[in-house]
């Protein structure tokens, strides 16, 4: 999810927080093949007068979305280094998150989700060409655009409630977006608070221990300790703004 190395603080004018055109092209690559399963779903829709179904697939895409993204973020929080084959740089980005966690809102739009935008793009332009169910698109259209947009909820979760739009707010505050109580993620224990889309699933997972269940398993399996059960080094612990 993000790119930036936490080996050193990122000055506000650092080119490492700059958006490229190769990262804005990525970012309308995975926007447009979402926009084009969700017009895939919608026409489908009207033309079969059949409403409900993809609905509730939409609905479905959002709250499993949420879930996904938690799953995600608890891997490379726990597993991997800046070593890792493909995962590796967002495992060295989300390292220099934890340190400086108000540098992602400094961070330019399609700088801070081209990762995502590529990932979209490269699953669901298949599933476009391939399919043309209204009820699977419902599903993969909202499913996909909301991890997509995840790490831009991210975002909004670190900025102060002055800086967001009015809607963005109202919508934190109902609880379909992830909100500022995400914050305690970055306080110890470190283990809590995954899921970055709505935050849905948190109370849930964090209440029934499943992602300690998880990582018990993968011990007893693999013999990998995961990061939650030792305490953070310097290079994970937040710093203040610069």
């Amino acid at each position: 999810m993000l790119t930036s190395p936490p080996n050193h603080p990122i000055l506000n004018d650092s080119a490492s927080l700059r958006s490229t055109w190769a990262q804005r092209a990525w970012v309308a690559c995975g926007c447009t093949t979402v926009l084009i399963s969700l017009a895939k779903a919608i026409i489908g829709a009207a033309e079969s007068h059949i409403w409900f179904r993809p609905i509730l697939a939409a609905l479905a895409g959002y709250i499993l979305a949420d879930l996904g993204s938690g799953v995600y973020y608890w891997g490379i929080y726990n597993y991997g280094s800046t070593s890792t084959p493909i995962f590796g740089a967002q495992i060295d980005g989300f390292q220099g998150h934890h340190k400086w966690p108000w540098q992602i809102t400094r961070t330019q739009f399609a700088n801070n989700f081209h990762t995502l935008a590529r990932a979209v793009t490269f699953t669901v332009l298949p599933m476009d060409l391939a399919n043309n169910n209204p009820i699977f698109h419902a599903f993969v259209g909202v499913f996909s655009g909301c991890i997509l947009f995840s790490q831009h909820f991210h975002v909004w979760a670190h900025t102060t409630k002055s800086r967001l739009p009015p809607l963005v707010i109202a919508l934190q505050d109902m609880g379909l977006l992830l909100s500022c109580q995400y914050a305690d993620h970055h306080r110890p224990p470190y283990n809590n608070n995954y899921c970055i889309v709505s935050g849905l699933w948190n109370k849930f997972l964090d209440k029934q221990h499943v992602f300690k269940a998880l990582e018990t398993i993968l011990f007893f399996k693999l013999g990998v300790r995961p990061r939650s059960w030792s305490e953070p080094n310097s290079g994970w612990t937040k710093e203040t703004k610069a």
